[in-house]
């Protein structure tokens, strides 16, 4: 592992993404003693704040975003106490000046956590390599999404590795750092039980879905520019297919898990014009009432017209040995009836039913991996019913559920950005993006969009609060399937 960061620098350190996730992430880290005693945390931000101001809004952060009784005097003036902060003007070469000053040593061993607009990281990047803060003892986190195409994603990471070698350049996808999707690896690779089934012959399917019930939130700019394949599917879903679908790895090193990660996203089978009216829906959430309050749709809160989706269902194909015959299936939208991620796996059934004459049915196994808004595994299989069964076995499908707060009450619920800062300060990649990964999702994307152009699809209309449009349950009737809600 590489040497541990002795500074933390973070951009963007005044907006939504610190105040909510990364501020309690550190807190959080500071509190079970992870952090150097030394660590130096400093922020950065155009707001014309001082470090008292800087801290002041820290703690009020820790106050409104902290779990319930997780707040501790002594733990957040010791936090606090960690904190700096350089207001900023990328124009202004003097700013990047006292934000050295600030970090400290002339050759810090610094983690750098950039959460800007991709098109401020060039002139970033420039203004740190100035003052000295771009060396070989840097580490550079970027928050995805990087680009709204393969093109411009390779123009950014073109900028970045000018001055960032790779095995220094942090991509994150905040979904690699949930608990259950790190427990897909060890479900995979540390139970026989599995692995052995973990293919065509035995699964039938895999469904991926991540649905919220929020629209725009503030983010209508960006949104408008992405929509759902770009923001949702291109970013966090592809890299959930690939923990699914990847070989085993030769051991859990960065290098080993990433290079199976990025054989899957590109072996991913392309979605011709042809195919593609067939093999996807898009939609978009009209008025509707979630929670019973009515809210608008999504053309009232972008204040104009647009055709932008806010829901996709996909079907993807993984072109190898392992997966060839077994579909993956996508989807994910805004404005949905609840918040729910999950993994879902449908095996075969069974070849043959010693029950039958009985009149005993029996269903597939199911295998549910829970993300949110509870962090669950489920295995749904076939039990007898309790009786005496004088004119056959009676079955039903039970489920066996593992609740994380069951298995492990004695730890406590982790933020994300916890286990991925923590990485970023001790030098760990195998959480994060590789820029090889990054481009094989644009790829497989772009050519999705580009299909739809070309075929004149269109988003079909959905009311705010429902499943999505009908579309998608007929997607589903159609490729012989139902969507497990």
């Amino acid at each position: 592992m590489a040497d541990k960061s002795t500074a933390f620098l973070m951009f963007g350190a005044t907006g939504d993404l610190a105040r909510r996730m990364l501020l309690p992430s550190l807190y959080g880290l500071d509190s079970d003693g992870l952090l150097a005693p030394d660590l130096n945390i400093v922020g950065t931000a155009r707001s014309d704040l001082d470090g008292d101001g800087f801290r002041t809004l820290a703690r009020q952060a820790l106050g409104e975003h902290l779990p319930d009784g997780f707040f501790d005097e002594e733990v957040a003036a010791r936090f606090l106490a960690r904190l700096d902060y350089v207001p900023l003007d990328i124009n202004d070469e003097q700013s990047f000046a006292k934000l050295a000053k600030a970090v400290g040593d002339k050759e810090p061993r610094l983690a750098i956590f950039l959460s800007t607009a991709p098109s401020l990281f060039e002139p970033v990047i420039a203004g740190l390599e100035s003052v000295g803060l771009a060396t070989d003892n840097v580490r550079l986190a970027l928050e995805k999404p990087l680009g709204s195409d393969l093109a411009s994603s390779k123009e950014i990471n073109d900028a970045v590795a000018a001055r960032f070698t790779e095995d220094r350049i942090f991509r994150v996808d905040h979904y690699l750092g949930k608990e259950p999707v790190q427990n897909l690896l060890a479900l995979r690779f540390a139970n026989l039980m599995f692995e052995p089934l973990w293919n065509n012959a035995h699964i039938d399917h895999v469904q991926i879905t991540v649905s919220e019930a929020v629209g725009l939130e503030g983010r209508v700019d960006y949104y408008e520019g992405a929509g759902a394949l770009r923001d949702m599917v291109q970013n966090h879903m592809l890299q959930l297919l690939a923990l699914v679908a990847m070989e085993p790895p030769t051991d859990f090193d960065p290098t080993a898990v990433r290079d199976e990660k990025v054989k899957v996203l590109r072996a991913l089978h392309p979605i011709s014009a042809a195919d593609v009216a067939n093999d996807s829906v898009t939609g978009q959430y009209g008025p509707g009432v979630i929670d019973g309050v009515a809210v608008p749709g999504y053309d009232g809160e972008l204040g104009r017209d647009s055709q932008t989706e806010t829901f996709v269902a996909l079907k993807a194909e993984i072109d190898n040995w392992r997966w060839h015959g077994v579909p993956f299936y996508l989807r994910t939208g805004k404005r949905l009836a609840a918040r729910r991620s999950e993994i879902f796996i449908q095996f075969k059934c069974i070849p043959f039913s010693i029950f039958a004459a009985g009149g005993a049915k029996t269903s597939p196994n199911k295998l549910i991996i829970s993300l949110q808004p509870e962090e669950t595994i489920g295995l749904a299989m076939m039990a007898k019913t309790p009786g005496l069964d004088r004119k056959g076995i009676r079955l039903r499908e039970i489920p066996l559920d593992l609740g994380r707060n069951d298995a492990f009450a004695d730890h406590r619920r982790r933020i994300a950005y916890e286990r991925l800062l923590l990485d970023l300060i001790e030098g760990n990649p195998t959480l994060f993006v590789r820029r090889d990964e990054v481009e094989a999702q644009w790829q497989w994307i772009d050519g999705i969009r580009a299909a739809l152009a070309v075929a004149k699809i269109t988003p079909k209309p959905y009311a705010a609060g429902t499943r999505g449009p009908v579309a998608a349950t007929e997607f589903a009737k159609r490729h012989g399937f139902t969507w497990h809600d």
